[in-house]
């Protein structure tokens, strides 16, 4: 008998008494999931559609903080600094994860040190022009630019932003020179690609296809593996430069020394939540393909994507500014 109780005591020990029972009776209070991005962006929405049910799952409120700012920093170093309680998620695009590290010469917060919950949503890129400029194909823009270096221009979001990367992807690869145009955001950037001030942009095709269907914009080429079937006339970029891939992603993290517990219980709900037919139908409404999975499947797909991004930003020489 006193060695049951032994083996029972060094099990609670080992468990962690506290973290366990923190772990049985999460969560008991509102939960705050901070955005690196302003309301009304992709990032946004696909969060409140994951806050709004993991609260409807959980009855306890689950509040979106918008910390738009500074390439993502901002709202980044907010989250690194919570308390690990699982109380406070930060929800993310690639740049705060992936990006920025390798872009900023200093950073106010580590994002290798954030504990990787889910992988929610993939979103493909598009290389969209103004329907204006005379060029109909991938293999027509390269080989105009090869002969009219600089006389090209690309907007992006901002420096860092996967439209930035992109474009200088494209350029690394195809051997060419077109001039980034860096923007505060999605909407100014767009707004001059429609309007005719730039002549193309790498965005998101959830944010643009409207445009494409009603020919205020011409899609080139999309920045994933395969075609997208959105768009299946528009060809994949591999199809003409091998390799590229190009795509933004969404997932959540937690600040480091969050319970494993925990993270756990959150990887499990927010998996299971993509997967419910409604939501998997408002994703695929914005192009985006769910995705899920587990918190050591999401350390593995940051890895790799830091590696891949780190590279493009020393080959190009990009930094912010």
């Amino acid at each position: 008998m006193k060695t049951i109780v032994r083996l029972l005591l060094t099990a609670a020990i080992a468990c962690g008494i506290p973290v366990c029972s923190q772990a049985q009776t999460y969560p008991a209070r509102p939960i705050k999931m901070i955005l690196p991005s302003p309301g009304g962006a992709t990032t946004d929405t696909l969060a409140r559609i994951i806050a709004a049910k993991l609260q409807e799952k959980w009855g306890q409120p689950v509040i979106v903080d918008n910390r738009g700012g500074a390439g993502g920093n901002i709202g980044a170093e907010e989250a690194s600094k919570a308390a690990p309680d699982g109380y406070t998620l930060f929800f993310s695009y690639p740049a705060p994860l992936a990006v920025n590290k390798a872009l900023f010469a200093k950073l106010a917060y580590d994002p290798d040190s954030f504990v990787p919950i889910s992988l929610v949503a993939v979103v493909p890129l598009v290389l969209a022009v103004n329907p204006d400029v005379p060029i109909s194909d991938v293999k027509q823009l390269i080989a105009f630019a090869k002969t009219h270096p600089n006389q090209l221009n690309y907007a992006s979001q901002g420096y860092g932003t996967t439209g930035h990367l992109a474009g200088e992807l494209f350029k690394s690869m195809a051997g060419i020179d077109i001039v980034h145009v860096p923007y505060k955001g999605s909407t100014p950037a767009l707004t001059d690609l429609l309007g005719g001030q730039v002549q193309m942009m790498f965005i998101e095709l959830s944010t643009v296809i409207g445009q494409i269907k009603s020919g205020k914009l011409r899609a080139l080429a999309v920045g994933s593996e395969n075609r997208n079937r959105f768009l299946p006339d528009v060809p994949a970029m591999a199809e003409v430069l091998p390799g590229y891939q190009a795509s933004t992603w969404f997932g959540m993290v937690a600040p480091q020394g969050t319970p494993a517990a925990i993270v756990s219980q959150l990887s499990s709900a927010v998996s299971d939540t993509i997967r419910e037919p409604d939501v998997a139908q408002r994703f695929a409404d914005m192009s985006a393909n769910a995705v899920g999975g587990t918190p050591a499947e999401m350390a593995t797909f940051l890895h790799q994507e830091r590696e891949r991004w780190g590279k493009v930003i020393r080959i190009s020489g990009a930094k912010a500014e």
